[in-house]
């Protein structure tokens, strides 16, 4: 004898057994995976599971944590590899690694990129002087999960140029974010930083992106810092990706030094940048790496 099969509606009680209604239950899963499969198969995106995102929430807690620390000591004299040594070990005395180091060569645990350097500087022997803005560029790995961010500080008092370029580079990071929502694109975030800079007579440097972050240090997708509205992937709740505009006061043009990692702009025009970890939630977005732009 056969038997009829039983149609599920929306109302009905969910077949899990968790006395909800299907529509609020695993119909709601079963799209969340469809989608979670489709930008990993379409994009080579990995939208992140609430385990996950707080892990790598827990991680961001920590960096920011270090970065708050690194402001407190820049002032004129100090050498960039004070700050990799603080850094380095404030990180391993965590139970975390840093990120940076030997990553595809790169000899150092933190990236202090100087005035005219766009980002990767290598710490070393310079000194900074009155009047130097400093970007330092954080990425913890922590029980296997990473979170990435940056800050561009002002040593001693700041010149009129470094003040400019440091406050359009915050506000560009913010208006990226802003940018950020469930069905908006990466063309809204690109758009949004580009527009603004630009407004302030100063140029998005296009040679270096933001990118996915979580389970590994660089992940689907590419965030650019330049676009168009509406164009590019559509921003979905679960998306972890870094926003991290590169400001330059003078021109765009860049070229790369001889130790193949240190970005410098062609004019030797100041640079600065600032970035944060951000989540795409359900209603808008999250920042895993937060502080006040």
């Amino acid at each position: 004898m056969k038997t009829k099969p039983v149609k599920i509606g929306p109302n009905t009680l969910c077949p899990c057994g968790s006395q909800k209604k299907y529509k609020n239950c695993c119909r709601n899963k079963k799209m969340e995976i469809s989608i979670k499969e489709e930008y990993k198969r379409k994009y080579d995106i990995l939208l992140k599971e609430p385990h996950q995102i707080q892990s790598i929430k827990k991680c961001g807690e920590l960096l920011i944590s270090i970065l708050n620390n690194v402001e407190k000591m820049i002032k004129p004299g100090l050498k960039t590899e004070a700050i990799n040594t603080f850094v380095h070990e404030e990180i391993i005395k965590a139970g975390a690694i840093p990120a940076p180091l030997n990553y595809r060569g790169f000899p150092k645990s933190v990236c202090v990129s100087v005035n005219e350097v766009i980002c990767h500087g290598i710490p070393g022997e310079r000194i900074l002087n009155d009047g130097d803005i400093v970007n330092v560029d954080i990425t913890p790995i922590l029980d296997g999960y990473y979170a990435d961010a940056s800050k561009t500080f002002f040593v001693g008092s700041p010149t009129k140029e470094g003040q400019k370029i440091v406050s359009v580079a915050a506000e560009s990071l913010k208006r990226g974010i802003q940018a950020v929502a469930p069905g908006a694109t990466l063309g809204d975030i690109g758009y949004a930083i580009q527009s603004y800079a630009e407004a302030c007579g100063c140029s998005v440097v296009r040679e270096f992106v933001g990118h996915g972050v979580g389970i590994d240090f660089h992940e689907q997708p590419q965030i650019l810092h330049f676009g168009t509205k509406r164009k590019g992937v559509t921003l979905v709740p679960g998306m972890v990706f870094t926003i991290e505009p590169m400001i330059n006061i003078g021109k765009r043009d860049l070229h790369v030094l001889e130790d193949r990692w240190t970005a410098v702009t062609n004019d030797g025009a100041l640079s600065a940048q600032f970035e944060q970890t951000i989540l795409v939630t359900e209603n808008g977005w999250e920042s895993l790496t937060p502080f006040e732009l």
